[in-house]
């Protein structure tokens, strides 16, 4: 578990470190009429998302029946907002000025290095409004594989509008150094010339959305392995994993020998191209069944290396199990009714920063226990909220 802080002196310090982080934040209530001030609102949301609460009326609650602690932080004078009052705070809130924030005090926690960032979008399922009037939003997050956090985040109106929010994401992280990992819907120029000019490199998956590039990189690397790869230079590595009755084998292939790729296509940074080949078994089954799948790359390291891009390209799924089931299973993204305007968004921003903070948390307890512990154990919240 986490550390435990010897006074409350200390630990209130450390939260007003914390929240200076939002202070640009901007607050765009009538300043004569605000009862509850943005910094108290906010620090009741965390506390109550961390401590499981999941609406507007369980942190509503909880701030009633956690008045006397989260006075250890800040004043709450007024005492604490009524659910609706929370919804239509919420709902009027700055997005990307939240989303900025919460970027900087992200970056503030530790410095990137030679990370792999995977960029990834998700649908909020329940943030529709009934009869069309507002379609679900779609969170596109950027997830450092190395230290598993949420690293910052962009709403657009779907997975289609990804292809313009990346960029503008992008532009907002420090990623020099780092490896991009992107599906094939971000497989676009504008973002792999986006990512060279910030100093990182990209792996960015293929499909059919780039005119023949495709299959070029398919035809190249189905000839040249009916050679032996006898007539270029490559990098191979293979790798062998078994769990739960099933044998997943996978051969990873790069080469960076690709002069004819480039003059062909023109593409920024390309400088190696990947093949992934997956066999998945199943072991002991009278009924054998055997999956075989091959994906492509692009890829802007200068020199070919199976193993590290093989990495590169595994890890990125990592999103996948690190955030997005998180966000459904422990956080119940799918089930959240929240809907009005702004509100959806900048609640998921709020979730983020709380998984962003759990995952700080020493020892080897499940996201899902770490929540329920803070719902129960003052001390050990104060010390997630600081740590």
């Amino acid at each position: 578990m986490a550390r435990r802080f010897a006074t409350v002196d200390e630990a209130f310090d450390q939260v007003v470190d914390f929240l200076e982080h939002f202070d640009d934040l901007e607050d765009p209530r009538q300043h004569a009429k605000v009862l509850y001030p943005l910094d108290e609102v906010l620090l009741l949301c965390l506390l109550g998302v961390l401590a499981s609460c999941e609406s507007w009326v369980e942190i509503s609650k909880y701030g009633e029946k956690k008045l006397a602690f989260l006075r250890r932080f800040r004043p709450f004078t007024q005492g604490t907002p009524s659910h609706d009052q929370l919804g239509d705070i919420f709902a009027v809130l700055d997005v990307e000025q939240f989303q900025h924030c919460f970027i900087a005090w992200t970056a503030s926690l530790t410095g990137l290095g030679a990370d792999v960032i995977a960029i990834d979008g998700k649908t909020l399922r329940r943030s529709y409004q009934k009869g069309g009037a507002k379609a679900p939003i779609h969170m596109l997050s950027a997830w450092s594989t190395r230290q598993n956090l949420v690293l910052g985040q962009a709403v657009v109106a779907d997975k289609s509008n990804e292809i313009i929010a990346i960029p503008k994401l992008l532009d907002l992280l420090a990623i020099e150094g780092a490896t991009v990992t992107i599906d094939a819907m971000g497989c676009q120029r504008k973002i792999a010339q986006k990512i060279i000019d910030k100093s990182a490199d990209y792996i960015l998956a293929l499909k059919g959305n780039q005119g023949t590039l495709r299959d070029d990189v398919e035809v190249f690397f189905t000839e040249q392995a009916a050679r032996n790869f006898a007539e270029t230079t490559v990098s191979r590595h293979e790798t062998v994993e078994k769990s739960h009755g099933r044998m997943e084998t996978r051969s990873v292939t790069a080469t960076d020998d690709i002069a004819w790729l480039k003059t062909r296509h023109g593409w920024p940074g390309l400088r190696s191209i990947v093949m992934v080949e997956t066999v998945r078994e199943i072991i002991g089954h009278p009924e054998a069944r055997i999956e075989r799948e091959t994906r492509f790359y692009i890829a802007s390291h200068r020199t070919a290396n199976a193993q590290l891009q093989g990495q590169a390209v595994r890890s990125h799924w990592g999103i996948e199990n690190g955030l997005h089931w998180v966000m459904d299973m422990v956080f119940r993204d799918d089930e959240c009714r929240i809907r009005t305007a702004n509100a959806p968004a900048n609640f998921t921003t709020i979730k983020h920063i709380a998984s962003n903070l759990l995952r700080r948390v020493p020892g080897n307890d499940s996201m899902r226990v770490k929540r329920r512990v803070a719902a129960w154990d003052e001390d050990f919240l104060q010390s997630v909220i600081c740590n």
